[in-house]
């Protein structure tokens, strides 16, 4: 179907090319704000920029929920209208309405398979038409739409059969679960359409009817509209709300200002300035891919510029950007979908993931710090810099509605009423000064970019439905806890293994909530069977889950980064995961050793409290030793049995225990020995790290 254009008007039509051009005009003059900004205001310097449209190119590439139509005029307008109705729907739904159960769920995604075949092409590769949806695509997102809304229309005729259903209930069931297939194929990717496929499969294999799958799929909490997308119909639209609504306040470049005047004067400053704010941007954005784009076209081009290869520079963004997702207290929304999974409460989560994100950047920090002494490369002076406490003085009230989430969630709200009064903290906020007001236009802009940025979520979700809807269905997840303990043999670090390779597998391309939900539901109780505590079981398999963005083959952080260094993807992938090791060796850490985890029994006494010290402390000198082994330099540059002693002592202090503290720590310092002394009895000097 083409939006009709053929009757508008000649001059609208001039005057929307007038605005677009503003508007473009707008958009570059904001870019280039923000690459002198990443400069340290220095306009003169030579600057590779990375255009708007370079941007939304890589992100149609690898971010599948960008890859979306193009309209202009009415047809644009139509489309920003919906968008912004399905978004105060979402609002109203939560606050204001209080509608049964399947009727929010199936009206919600009713909604969005109607917009989502409005906005996703069937494929990558049609060329796109400015204004125009193929009638097939309008058909499908009415046929989806309808599907739903028969539930909602018929709900208390069906309740009331007690698990009688018609053939018609049948048909568009049937419907409903191929629809939702299709949209999230093109919405998410077609990794969770094989998965959602092979679950289908093995419950037609362990005997069920065909109907009896379709209906408790279709009807039933526990399918499309179950846990998952129940989650995302309540505080998971309202938390993309107001990350969206945070936006439009300019936390962003806030966050790449304070960054700056935190880290851009170290070595590599720039490249610390990037894990900075990506760790900042990450934990509200809940989008691996589109943060280390949104970072990343003025991070890289400024960790290139002062002499970081560019597979390094894209692998730097990408592993700060993923691990955005793993930084409390927001986790890109995890935070508050574990609590609600787990029943653990919100602030013993945050607690939880503090340490253990911590060591993920600091290991991060340090291999780009030793790159850069390796190098000889320099930070920005000082002229270069912003002022910490101007910024904080100027515009750290930006800050305030994170803390408002963050009071609201830890004194026993709700995360929908938490996110709602955030929302409204943010306009309060906004309103301090005149560049960080949120008008009326940027507001239906927020309402806008949330639709959009719920869409593939909701879809996901839908989809991670279907699979805890076969698990509950077959008790597949319990076959699947044992046929793992079988295969490992009951050796319990080589069943993590196999669980770590599985969450990789599964959370390729996903979402950070929807990526979380599956993880939750298939891997998370094979973790908890080996007798690893809830907790630590589910920060586990969500640590491996969320790495699948920068672990090849399948790294679309990674890739993404490297479109924009212009570097190889597979090296940029490959340098990533090094960057990123810490990820792959503190689940192991939290699931063999949970007090890493600072429960409340970590300080219940003095004895434990010094304890819990020590461990820290030997984490951290281990990560150190780890980072200069990967490296290659502590002092100077290592030789190969250095940088293997090094990586031996590190992993040695990351396990905590008294005798492999004690090996670690010998190990450590004889490198550390012979680094130095080495180095002077040549009389070279010994650079401090």
């Amino acid at each position: 179907m083409r939006f009709g254009l053929a009757v508008y008007p000649e001059v609208l039509l001039v005057a929307e090319e007038k605005k677009k051009g503003r508007k473009d005009a707008e958009m570059k003059k904001s870019l280039e704000d923000k690459q002198v900004a990443m400069s340290g205001g220095n306009e003169s310097s030579e600057f590779e920029t990375v255009s708007e449209e370079q941007v939304k190119a890589v992100l149609a590439q690898y971010d599948r929920e960008s890859n979306t139509r193009e309209f202009t005029g009415i047809p644009k307008y139509i489309v920003r209208y919906l968008l912004v109705g399905f978004s105060l729907y979402g609002i109203l739904a939560n606050v204001v309405f209080t509608l049964p159960e399947q009727i929010k769920r199936a009206s919600f995604i009713g909604i969005v398979i109607f917009i989502a075949f409005l906005l996703f092409p069937a494929s990558k590769k049609i060329k796109k038409r400015v204004n125009r949806v193929p009638w097939y695509d309008l058909a499908l997102g009415i046929v989806g739409f309808c599907a739903f809304f028969y539930l909602v229309v018929n709900f208390r005729t069906i309740a009331d059969r007690a698990g009688l259903f018609t053939q018609t209930d049948l048909i568009w069931g049937v419907i409903g679960i191929l629809i939702v297939l299709e949209i999230c194929r093109r919405a998410v990717g077609l990794p969770i359409v094989v998965v959602v496929s092979c679950f289908i499969a093995f419950a037609f294999y362990s005997g069920f009817s065909f109907k009896r799958l379709v209906t408790h799929l279709s009807y039933t909490l526990e399918g499309v509209i179950g846990i998952p997308l129940g989650v995302c119909t309540t505080f998971i639209v309202m938390f993309i709300m107001f990350g969206a609504f945070l936006e439009k306040t300019g936390v962003g470049q806030f966050f790449i200002d304070v960054s700056n005047a935190i880290a851009g004067f170290a070595s590599g400053g720039p490249a610390k300035v990037a894990v900075i704010a990506s760790a900042m941007e990450g934990m509200v954005s809940g989008s691996s891919v589109s943060n280390t784009v949104g970072s990343g076209s003025f991070t890289i081009p400024m960790m290139k510029k002062i002499g970081y290869k560019p597979e390094f520079a894209a692998a730097v963004e990408a592993a700060a950007s993923t691990g955005g997702q793993i930084m409390p207290p927001i986790m890109g929304a995890a935070a508050f979908l574990m609590a609600e999974i787990t029943g653990i409460p919100y602030s013993n989560i945050v607690i939880a993931a503090f340490l253990p994100a911590v060591l993920y950047f600091t290991g991060i920090f340090l291999m780009i710090h030793f790159e850069a002494k390796k190098l000889g490369l320099r930070g920005m002076t000082k002229e270069e810099l912003p002022n910490f406490w101007k910024l904080l003085f100027t515009k750290g009230f930006l800050l305030i509605p994170l803390f408002v989430i963050m009071y609201l969630m830890m004194s026993g709200s709700t995360p929908t009423m938490a996110a709602f009064w955030s929302i409204v903290s943010a306009i309060a906020v906004s309103m301090v000064r005149k560049d960080t007001r949120l008008t009326p236009k940027k507001a239906v802009d927020a309402l806008e970019n949330g639709a959009r940025n719920t869409l593939g979520v909701a879809i996901a979700c839908s989809a991670a439905g279907i699979i805890i809807g076969v698990v509950t269905l077959t008790g597949v997840g319990l076959d699947l806890a044992t046929g793992l303990l079988t295969l490992s043999g009951g050796i319990t670090i080589l069943a993590l293994f196999f669980t770590m390779l599985a969450c990789i597998v599964l959370g390729m391309g996903v979402p950070t909530t929807a990526n979380y939900v599956i993880m939750a539901t298939i891997t998370a109780p094979i973790v908890v069977k080996l007798g690893v505590p809830l907790m630590a079981a589910h920060m586990f398999v969500f640590y491996f889950g969320i790495v699948a963005d920068i672990t090849p083959p399948v790294a679309l952080a990674a890739y993404a980064g490297a479109a924009i260094a212009h570097s190889n993807p597979l090296n940029t992938a490959i340098t990533a995961t090094r960057l990123a090791i810490a990820a792959f060796i503190i689940p192991y850490m939290f699931a063999l050793n949970p007090a890493i985890l600072l429960g409340p029994q970590s300080f219940s006494t003095v004895a434990s409290t010094l304890q819990v010290l020590f461990m820290i402390i030997t984490s951290f000198v281990g990560m150190v030793a780890v980072s200069a082994g990967m490296e290659g330099y502590l002092l100077k540059k290592m030789r190969v049995w250095e940088r293997i002693l090094a990586i031996a002592a590190g992993l040695l202090l990351i396990d905590p225990g008294l005798a492999t503290d004690l090996i670690g720590f010998s190990l450590i310092a004889l490198v550390i020995v012979v680094q130095y002394y080495g180095s002077r009895s040549k009389g070279q000097p010994v650079t401090a790290a």
